[in-house]
This record gives structure tokens, C-alpha cells and sequence, in this order.
């Protein structure tokens, strides 16, 4: 279980702006399985960036979550459009933006 620590002070809390970028496969997984080198590949190197903190294929094998870093709107969707799924046509973007207000120590 993860405890995120509350913060002690209003100067604690730090606004940013924070993307949750979720994909939809829009082939079957075998056709997204050729691809995936260049992906898993593309994401390592974001993650090397700090673009990107987190990323994972979702439960259900449909498609895909990232989370990423404390970047703009511009960047979040250079991100996308230069997942070699997004260049290839096999999946499908979505993003959602937030403040990172309250967050964990290192993020």
C-alpha cells in the first residue's frame, strides 16, 4: 500500500500541471505486437527525459495508460504524436490535464 505524505504547510503544496494520457488500441493485440519494440523502446526514452513517470498496458489488454511528468499542453501532445502506435495508426489518444496541488515527495 502506498502512504503519500500529507503536507504540513500551505508552501507544501506546489501547482503544476500533470497529463493523463490513455490509449486505445484500434487493431488486435497481434497487430499491436509488432510495434511494441518501438514503443517500449520510445517510452524508456521519456521516461530517461522525465516526460513520462509511469506507464502501463491496461487489465484488459485494450490499450494503455501514461502518466506524465510536470510538462505543458504543447508537450503532452508531442508526446503523443510521436508514440510509434500513434505514427503507425494503431491506437487512438486521449488526455486528461490536472494540477499536481498535493503530491508525493519527488514528484
Amino acid at each position: 500500500m502506498l502512504r503519500l505524505a500529507s503536507p504540513t504547510a500551505t508552501s507544501d503544496i506546489v501547482a503544476g500541471v500533470f497529463h493523463v494520457l490513455t490509449l486505445t488500441y484500434l487493431q488486435s493485440t497481434d497487430v499491436i505486437d509488432q510495434t511494441r519494440p518501438a514503443h517500449l523502446d520510445w517510452l524508456k526514452d521519456e521516461v530517461a527525459r522525465g516526460r513520462l513517470i509511469l506507464t502501463g498496458r491496461l487489465e484488459s489488454q485494450t490499450g494503455g495508460v501514461l502518466i506524465t511528468g510536470d510538462i505543458s499542453i504543447e508537450d503532452a501532445e508531442s508526446l503523443m504524436a510521436h508514440d510509434p502506435y500513434h505514427v503507425a495508426g494503431l491506437v487512438r489518444y486521449d488526455r486528461v490535464g490536472f494540477t499536481g496541488g498535493v503530491r508525493a515527495p519527488g514528484l
